[in-house]
């Protein structure tokens, strides 16, 4: 496999595994970027632009993120907290009052970002058509009743996190989410990420798929058979974890333009790996001499634990921030004090403040992994090799 871009000498070994996710692990088509307080030192891309063809991945391909978009969203928010409009700790029914519906009175924005509002499904799930539609995602929100007593515990918020933050962001900005995005951060910085993919970028952007299980459990990061416990809950069409993945039925067609142009803070956004990781860089560590977007107390807030222990959607121990994972078991991440967001089966992007690492990686084709994709495992041991020999 051809893998085009570069790499610094001190990164060499991150080609490497990229090579090696090509050789090993089935990858059709992906792209990995690494930053070091701010400086691009790993741009790498290979493979076919479409899961399924043959025309090649180029420089300013760009694809699906899936749920490495919370994170993006979550940085919305917090900016939105940073300059004095959003209080984290204010009952959401203040800036969205029909949301005080079912006992949701004493939600908080901050329960929403730690995924402890207790609505991580619907209890009619929604039509893909109904699913791009922000007045029917917020309606249903407003009228759902929590799963449990809200801020008393955590479970991942698949789905529903997006549409929650998407209308907070409406309520407080008077503007979309995405449309925010644009507008103040990945417009004026030139990145390549997007929650609403614009008409114009629209050929940029490759098909992604389904990829099969790859061959041999010894596969580094491959786990064969997931814990009894995780299977039987997405087996089960009754439990909170079949029912938070499912909360859009049937599951909405990802290569649609109509879904790719619409805004799913949660799951749909549309990124280069040069982007995701230069976004994060952009948080952190100020790429091209510009100031971090975060302050040093909104970074401490993004990556203090907000929610730790079992999950109730997940069935696993996650650790969670104010809208991030944080390193663990569950999420592998760079360090401990790293926070970022995986995409479902495959993308990855995180910031490492102690180290000044940013990371973006991208890809085609999906996995079933939920929070630790092998391919994006074997490129983050890459770069922590990398940190460790110099």
């Amino acid at each position: 496999m051809d893998v085009d871009g570069t790499v610094t000498d001190r990164f060499a070994p991150v080609r490497e595994a990229f090579e090696r996710n090509f050789a090993r692990l089935g990858e059709r088509g992906a792209a990995v970027a690494v930053h070091l307080h701010g400086r691009k030192v790993v741009d790498l891309w290979g493979g076919t632009r479409d899961v399924e063809g043959d025309a090649p991945w180029e420089q300013g391909t760009a694809q699906v993120v899936r749920s490495a978009t919370k994170g993006v969203a979550a940085a919305v928010v917090l900016l939105l907290h940073q300059r004095g409009l959003l209080d984290l700790d204010a009952p959401v029914a203040e800036y969205w009052p029909a949301f005080k519906a079912g006992g949701k009175e004493r939600v908080t924005v901050r329960h929403l970002l730690a995924h402890r509002a207790g609505l991580p499904a619907v209890d009619r799930p929604l039509t893909p058509a109904e699913a791009l539609d922000p007045d029917r995602t917020a309606a249903a929100m407003a009228a759902q009743a929590p799963a449990w007593e809200p801020g008393t515990d955590h479970g991942y918020h698949a789905q529903t996190f997006g549409w929650l933050l998407g209308e907070l962001v409406r309520r407080v900005t008077g503007t979309s989410l995405g449309a925010w995005l644009a507008a103040e951060v990945t417009g004026p910085a030139g990145i390549d990420l997007w929650i609403g993919l614009p008409d114009a970028e629209a050929a940029r952007v490759g098909r992604c798929g389904p990829l099969p299980v790859p061959e041999g459990a010894g596969a580094p990061g491959v786990r064969a058979r997931p814990k009894r416990a995780v299977t039987e809950a997405y087996a089960d069409p009754r439990s909170l974890t079949r029912r938070a993945f499912g909360a859009v039925s049937p599951s909405p067609d990802e290569n649609d333009p109509a879904y790719r142009a619409a805004e799913l803070p949660a799951s749909n956004g549309i990124a280069t790996a040069r982007g995701l990781s230069r976004f994060y860089a952009a948080l952190t560590g100020g790429p091209d001499g510009r100031e971090p977007l975060f302050s040093p107390r909104t970074l401490e807030l993004a990556r203090a634990e907000h929610s730790v222990g079992p999950d109730r959607v997940l069935v696993v121990d996650t650790r969670l921030g104010a809208g991030y994972m944080l390193h663990g078991p569950a999420s592998p991440l760079l360090a401990p004090g790293s926070f970022g967001h995986p995409g479902r089966g495959g993308a990855l992007g995180f910031a490492d403040p102690a180290s000044g690492v940013a990371f973006g990686y991208v890809t085609n084709g999906f996995l079933k992994s939920v929070t630790a994709d092998p391919r994006a495992q074997a490129l983050v041991r890459a770069v922590r090799e990398c940190l460790a020999a110099s």
